[in-house]
């Protein structure tokens, strides 16, 4: 499968995830919290729909993603936009840039794609390294209840008559963690459907572990909140860590 086909399926899976509430956060966290300048890091920024969003409001942007396809699409995206947002392919745990940032956010709970404690651990070193003293770190997590309650052993589905998938969550070996297989079934040009099949793994911890890393990686919290301007309480899916660098 293309890059192209892929980029419309992802996309298109994605289209009612609401991106501008993530810009509405991270906009009231800048002047909540007096955190200044616009040059931000968008950490596993996908096919770029985030990233195009940030420069559209006033940011500069860079994005990186582990995937070229994905970057390949985001760069288009960028390009039909009139947006000059850079690129780069990197895996966020093992981060090397040349420049330092006001903002580091990584969305849409893409920490949760990775499968180690270490892994984890290193994307905050890195994230500290590259971000400016003083500035933001934005991240998104699922929840412990999300990964328990609401994807363990559920199956969903959805339908738009070009495309059909049918996503089964299975608990994961290590705590908090779930597979996800999914097998999609999309529509070419000649009115047939392909079958394609996808695995995906992804991990979370509690929120008191998050704040242990963090602060051993040199991190000031300054806002947790729970499904985007919500109090944490015990049915919170997505928890969101606002941090200073000291």
């Amino acid at each position: 499968m293309t890059y192209e086909r892929f980029a419309y399926l992802y996309d298109e899976l994605m289209k009612d995830v609401p991106y501008e509430k993530w810009v509405k956060l991270l906009q009231r966290l800048q002047n909540e919290y007096q955190f200044s300048g616009h040059k931000i890091l968008d950490l596993a920024c996908g096919t770029g729909e985030l990233s195009v969003l940030l420069a559209k409001n006033g940011y500069d942007v860079t994005g990186v993603d582990l995937s070229e396809d994905m970057l390949t699409v985001a760069q288009n995206k960028a390009e039909k936009n009139g947006c000059h947002v850079h690129f780069f392919q990197q895996d966020m745990s093992k981060l090397e840039l040349i420049d330092e940032y006001d903002i580091i956010g990584i969305f849409c709970d893409s920490l949760n794609y990775l499968s180690t404690e270490d892994e984890i651990k290193a994307t905050f070193s890195r994230v500290y390294r590259y971000l400016k003293k003083g500035g933001l770190f934005l991240f998104d997590v699922h929840s412990v209840y999300k990964m328990n309650e609401i994807f363990k052993n559920q199956t969903f589905t959805y339908d738009d008559d070009h495309i059909y998938y049918i996503w089964d969550c299975f608990e994961g070996d290590a705590p908090y963690s779930v597979d996800h297989e999914l097998t999609f079934f999309v529509e070419d040009s000649m009115g047939k459907f392909d079958r394609i099949d996808e695995n995906h793994y992804q991990r979370t911890y509690p929120e008191e572990t998050y704040q242990t890393w963090l602060k051993e990686a040199g991190f000031e919290l300054v806002e947790m909140i729970g499904d985007f301007e919500e109090r944490i309480h015990a049915q919170t899916e997505r928890v969101f860590f606002a941090l200073r660098k000291s």
